[in-house]
């Protein structure tokens, strides 16, 4: 995220309506932040370029799915593997149920949102993860409810 001006009360409104409803069209957004359509619009494209807006993602249920179970699985890498981070980073994220990879500072060094279809499944994926010879340990976390906070700052 580049930092060459600062966000005001205008970028501000956008970022609150818009995490409210990403899905508002240019000239919605606009009027609900009481700014020009033309004004809306190269506003929301230098908060994209700026790297502000980091993306409009589709948010999926995973029960829908089948994925009725959600768990968080704490990973600490062996002390050799520490060099091995961003690649393994990456091998976690490409895993079938992985939602979410979160590097992390302190004891563990990854934090993996997983969903998976059953508890069979999640000690599946878990035994799995476990025997991989960079993993130390896992520990496991079931999720029971999940819900989306927004930024703070907006």
């Amino acid at each position: 995220m580049t930092s060459d001006t600062a966000i005001d009360d205008i970028d501000r409104r956008l970022l609150r309506a818009l995490s409210d409803d990403a899905r508002l069209s240019n000239s919605a957004l606009a009027k609900k932040v009481g700014i020009a359509a033309s004004t809306c619009h190269f506003r929301v494209r230098r908060l994209v370029d700026r790297g502000v807006i980091r993306g409009f993602r589709l948010d999926i249920a995973p029960e829908a799915l089948g994925y009725g179970i959600q768990a968080l699985v704490a990973v600490r890498l062996q002390p050799t593997a520490r060099g091995q981070v961003a690649t393994y980073a990456a091998g976690l994220a490409r895993l079938p149920g992985v939602l979410n990879v979160y590097f992390l500072a302190g004891i563990d060094d990854f934090e993996v949102h997983v969903a998976a279809a059953s508890a069979d499944d999640l000690r599946g994926f878990v035994t799995n993860l476990s025997k991989a010879r960079e993993v130390a340990s896992t520990q496991t976390s079931l999720i029971f409810e999940h819900t989306v906070g927004s930024v703070g700052i907006v």
